[in-house]
């Protein structure tokens, strides 16, 4: 739950207007698709179970199985990947795996990253992208063949979650110009038969999906095929009328996805780009349902962009590259600003000349929609130009690549991210399988812009009550972004959260995660550090004054790049004790020369 702080900030001058209206999500926006009274009973048989084939063509025997279109996607994958296909390897989140080494039986207790690729067939596009058609065919029929051989006749495991399934099923239909070129008779009826199955198995299941995006994903797979296979109209009506749903469903009214990851924003709007170039290959008119939500889930991705044209790393995304977020936009044709003050998805984003911060001002998602939960309220990154400066380690979902999987809890955290944590505990309990307990269940926000003088900046200020339960303090934080970018003010505040403070003091560290590269050394008082970024420029960080709370110090670290790969870092931490009455923590950060 987020809300507004009852009392505004000091030296208030704008207020946030309202959420438009006209960009919020409505019913008539994700009704099912409009029909006629025989396009409406056909929905409505098929989804009751009747066969499609019975409903097209009731006196006629059943045909084979065949593809009615080609797809042209516009969606590009990772070269590196495509040609580590072509080399005998699958590229995972950074680790390189022979193909033959890999255990491609739904029930092998593979790695999620390798989960997602292997049952869902997500390297497809990587491959399409390394060489021409007729260079892709052999190392993406050898793939096929493997995997259609470990999992005969089976519908459970891994690779009958709705998710992958869903994926699936829509990779072979987008890429199945690699799949069949030169390809036998045999092995064409083979893969066929495949796709009909797992689309049946969808029309069956697809409803038992996991969350939002599972669902989505199957959904997209029913109406791919509905689109693309001989006699799919009954298939394609239920399954627009259930995707319409879906959509509706994703997101918040804002856009963002309510899992708050990033990656999931990115996979969302890729199934729709996926999904619009089936429609034009079948020649046939999409729901317009499906370009606003495209539109819908642009612009909070472009929250969450920094200048180097990266993502952050919030909810357990990698720092995904500006190179995959540049194709991904690119394809999906929507031109767009990035929202700045996204309250139902949680972030804030403020811009100031070269400078971009970026602020978790929410509670995590509910468990029913987290996908790799983190504990990261009120955490912030910052950079300056195309230099990160503030991170946080980010990258929970790639564990199980070159990230080891023992340390995912870790990466999902308070301590991950660059905010406040007190007795070493999380703002919000981080459980098994990427879900979420109890802890922060409330966050007030305000956004303000100030002046003094000739400077004026902009003022974020949230607090969270995921410690009050457990140690009586809520923590509040205030950033200001001067608006030459060029000075970063902060403060860290612990208010009792009843009337009187309890007695005694607690354990605090407040954590400041430095971008990869950044060589940082403290000051000689000890109440500072100098920051030298990669692009030459150089940061001063300060906290307090002589006789506060806290020490601070150089600590180490670690960031999950895009590709999955961590790499070493350093962090500023500042520690110590506090009473439990509650304290202040000033810092500063300020670009020099």
């Amino acid at each position: 739950m987020v809300k507004d702080l009852q009392e505004p900030p000091r030296m208030l001058t704008e207020k946030v207007a309202p959420l438009d209206p006209s960009q919020s999500l409505t019913v008539a926006d994700f009704r099912a698709p409009p029909a006629n009274p025989i396009e409406a009973f056909t929905r409505f048989a098929y989804g009751l179970g009747v066969s499609g084939q019975l409903l097209a063509a009731p006196f006629r025997k059943a045909a084979k199985p065949r593809l009615v279109a080609n797809v042209a996607t516009s969606l590009a994958g990772d070269r590196s990947a495509g040609v580590a296909l072509r080399a005998g390897h699958f590229l995972v989140c950074g680790l390189k795996a022979p193909i033959s080494q890999v255990a491609m039986e739904s029930s092998s207790r593979l790695t999620p990253p390798f989960q997602r690729a292997i049952h869902g067939f997500t390297w497809l596009r990587d491959l399409s992208s390394s060489a021409p058609c007729e260079q892709c065919a052999a190392p993406a029929q050898r793939v096929l063949k493997a995997w259609l051989d470990a999992n005969r006749e089976h519908t459970k495991g891994t690779a009958w979650t709705v998710e992958n399934a869903g994926r699936r099923l829509t990779n072979w239909l987008v890429f199945a110009h690699i799949l069949l070129t030169g390809a036998n008779e045999r092995e064409r009826d083979r893969l066929l038969a495949e796709m009909e199955r797992t689309a049946r198995w969808l029309d069956r299941n697809v409803k038992a999906a996991d969350d939002n995006l599972g669902r989505l994903a199957g959904w997209v797979g029913i109406t791919a095929a509905g689109l693309l296979m001989a006699e799919g109209k009954a298939r394609r009506l239920f399954g627009e009328a259930g995707l319409v749903r879906a959509l509706g469903d994703l997101a918040s009214e804002d856009g963002g996805v309510l899992s708050r990851s990033p990656v999931a924003q990115m996979d969302a709007i890729a199934m729709l780009v996926d999904l619009t170039a089936v429609y034009a290959a079948a020649e046939r008119e999409m729901p317009p349902a499906i370009e606003t939500m495209t539109a819908l889930l642009v612009p909070p991705l472009l929250t969450l962009r920094h200048g180097d044209g990266g993502l952050g790393s919030w909810q357990g995304a990698p720092a995904v590259t500006a190179e995959k977020v540049a194709a991904l936009l690119d394809a999906s044709g929507i031109r767009a600003r990035p929202g700045k003050d996204m309250r139902q998805w949680g972030y804030q984003l403020v811009t100031a000349r070269k400078a971009n911060l970026q602020f978790d001002a929410a509670p995590p998602p509910s468990s029913r929609h987290a996908r790799f939960g983190c504990a990261s309220t009120l955490a912030f990154e910052f950079s300056h130009a195309a230099s990160r400066i503030i991170v946080n380690c980010g990258g929970a979902e790639c564990a199980g690549g070159l990230t080891p999987v023992r340390i995912e809890q870790g990466l999902r955290a308070t301590a991950a991210h660059s905010t406040l944590t007190l007795d070493d505990a999380n703002s919000t309990a981080i459980l098994i399988k990427g879900q979420i307990g109890k802890g922060v269940e409330e966050v007030d926000i305000a956004r303000s812009t100030v002046r003094r003088g000739d400077t004026g900046a902009t003022k974020l200020e949230a607090s969270h009550d995921g410690y009050a339960s457990r140690y009586g303090l809520v923590h509040k934080r205030i950033l200001m972004l001067r608006d030459d970018g060029e000075e970063l003010r902060g403060e860290d505040v612990l208010i009792p959260s009843g009337k009187k403070g309890k007695r005694g003091k607690i354990g605090f560290a407040i954590r400041f995660h430095l971008a990869h590269g950044i060589e940082a050394g403290l000051s000689e008082d000890g109440r500072g550090a100098g920051l030298a970024l990669p692009d030459g420029t150089y940061w001063q960080m300060r906290f307090g004054s002589d006789g506060d709370e806290g020490e601070l110090q150089i600590e180490e670290s670690l960031w999950i790049d895009g590709q999955g790969r961590p790499h070493p870092t350093q962090q500023l931490v500042i520690s110590g004790l506090i009473s439990r009455g509650g304290g202040r923590f000033p810092w500063l950060f300020k670009k020099m020369g």
